[in-house]
């Protein structure tokens, strides 16, 4: 299965190669990104990437739907391997 994941664009910079590259924050986690694919990218911009690149510029409110999504499948992936829950403990996923 393959995810990609949104993230609010902080930064861009060409590298001494000239790729487009920047960081992206994932919810207060920063990492590098690519931007070769999507050069059109602006500071605030949120984006979606996957495997170190970014592929897409969504709006606001489908990555808050995103983070929303991925949170209730965090929550029920918890509330499954929590052995106090009485929901089988782990192997569940």
């Amino acid at each position: 299965m393959c995810l990609a994941v949104p993230g609010k664009v902080i930064e861009l910079r060409d590298d001494e190669a000239g790729v487009r590259m920047g960081r992206v924050s994932f919810g207060g986690v920063t990492k590098e990104v690519c931007f070769a694919y999507l050069p059109e990218a602006s500071v605030g911009d949120y984006v979606l990437v996957h495997v170190g690149f970014a592929l897409n510029r969504i709006d606001e409110q489908e990555a808050r739907r995103v983070f929303e999504l991925l949170d209730a499948a965090s929550d029920l992936h918890e509330a499954r391997t929590d052995p106090s829950s009485g929901e089988g403990g782990e192997g569940v996923w």
